[in-house]
């Protein structure tokens, strides 16, 4: 399969399981982008599908979403882009993808954490901080997200909104962050970004279809194997990248 074949079919597949999910998708997709481009290429193409692909998420379930948690999220999130653009990181690959791959772990390994609610401001400051310094690091941070949110109390729909609202915006600036100051922007063809991102909106309309078939009870219980399995790939296969 050519590189642009691959690069649609992972986005589309990985956008309907977001869309089912709230999460995971972006996960997969960057293991997969890590892998066969370079870091930079890999976080421009990453950020600008899953800016999309969370951007027409909240616009399809954006009467479930949480707006309140904006204000101190952004605040958070603009702490962690300073601290970045100060240092001017970029990871390796292997680094990538096992940090990817520990974060859900470490969300199940931390019992003081999984008290954290994002009905808090000093939860979703801190929040905004650690989701966007992880997405900047790592590309991706779901898992993480996600442990904000294991004592909330919305219903499915409004945890998948709300998640996706937040990952826009962090996907953002992770675009500022590699596009304009790491100097990426180039990195792959124009076309390449437009078909991804469309191909990202008609996968998220998909799942957030499926969506509405899936129970509260099972969504939470799946999300959370589903989240360890890929963590598990993705730790394994950013060893084998390190060690070659």
């Amino acid at each position: 399969m050519t590189l642009p074949a691959l690069v649609i079919v992972s986005v589309f597949a990985t956008a309907v399981l977001s869309g089912i999910l709230g999460m995971a998708g972006g996960m997969i997709l960057m293991a997969i982008l890590v892998s066969t481009l370079s870091v930079s290429a890999a976080m421009m193409l990453h950020g600008a599908v899953q800016a999309m692909s969370n951007g027409s998420r909240t616009w399809f379930l954006r009467e479930y979403v949480q707006w309140r948690i904006l204000p101190p999220y952004l605040a958070g999130a603009a702490l962690a882009l300073a601290a970045f653009t100060a240092l001017a990181v970029v990871p390796d690959a292997g680094v990538v993808l096992i940090l990817v791959g520990a974060m859900p772990f470490l969300a199940r390994v931390t019992p003081r954490l999984n008290a954290l609610d994002m009905n808090h401001w000093p939860t979703a400051v801190s929040c905004g901080a650690v989701v966007t310094a992880a997405q900047l690091l790592a590309g991706a941070s779901g898992p993480l997200l996600d442990m904000f949110y294991l004592n909330s109390t919305p219903s499915r729909h409004a945890v998948v909104a709300s998640k996706a609202i937040t990952q826009t915006l962090g996907h953002l600036l992770k675009l500022l962050y590699y596009g304009v100051l790491v100097g990426a922007v180039d990195a792959l063809p124009w076309w390449l970004y437009v078909v991804a991102m469309a191909t990202a909106v008609a996968g998220t309309r998909i799942g957030t279809r499926l969506l509405d078939r899936l129970p509260d009870e099972t969504f939470r219980r799946v999300s959370g194997w589903v989240i360890l399995a890929i963590a598990g790939v993705c730790l394994v296969q950013g060893v084998r990248v390190l060690s070659t």
